[in-house]
């Protein structure tokens, strides 16, 4: 089992369930899954570059990844309908706490004057989302053999109804949130 779901399973339900008064063990708040988008503007003129990045995330997450489509045409970017614009990865179960483990304790104390994490990323129903600038953060990217930095956008996806349940999960998962 992973280690956070370990810790999430044995003592963060315990205190999530003291401090919110549950009287139902379904009601507290968990995980549901963690979504990572990396967008590619530029690979409306290099396809090599959308080749990259997807390795990349497939390195970072430890699974396959699907490459998004542009929705719409837009004149000013230069971009047409279902051309390819970046990629993503959607986490659930052992693989997604093994990467939030990562991510919290090995990924984020590597970023340059780091501070913590910005505590307004919450959507007001419970989820968060966080933007990082350069994946070379996470351990598994090897820095000589990536051809450009890039960075991505980790939307945390859980099951509680107020941004104050959430926050109050992340940080019980040692979330590093600023002051």
């Amino acid at each position: 089992m992973a280690r956070l779901k370990e810790i999430y399973n044995n003592e963060i339900k315990k205190n999530l369930k003291s401090k919110f008064n549950y009287k139902n063990d379904l009601a507290i708040p968990k995980l549901e899954k963690v979504v990572i988008n990396m967008g590619v503007g530029e690979a409306k003129d290099n396809s090599k570059l959308l080749d990259a990045a997807v390795k990349d995330l497939e390195t970072i997450t430890g699974q396959h990844v699907v490459v998004t489509k542009a929705k719409k045409a837009i004149a000013n970017f230069k971009i047409r309908e279902g051309m390819p614009i970046g990629c993503k990865c959607t986490l659930r179960g052992e693989v997604m706490y093994e990467f939030v483990d990562r991510l919290i304790n090995l990924a984020l104390p590597r970023v340059r004057d780091f501070r913590g994490v910005n505590p307004n990323g919450f959507d007001g129903r419970g989820n968060y989302s966080l933007g990082i600038r350069e994946q070379i953060i996470f351990p598994e990217i090897e820095f000589d053999k990536i051809d450009k930095v890039r960075g991505m956008d980790i939307c945390f996806v859980t099951t509680a109804h107020t941004d104050e349940e959430a926050k109050e999960l992340l940080s019980q998962f040692n979330m590093p949130f600023a002051k």
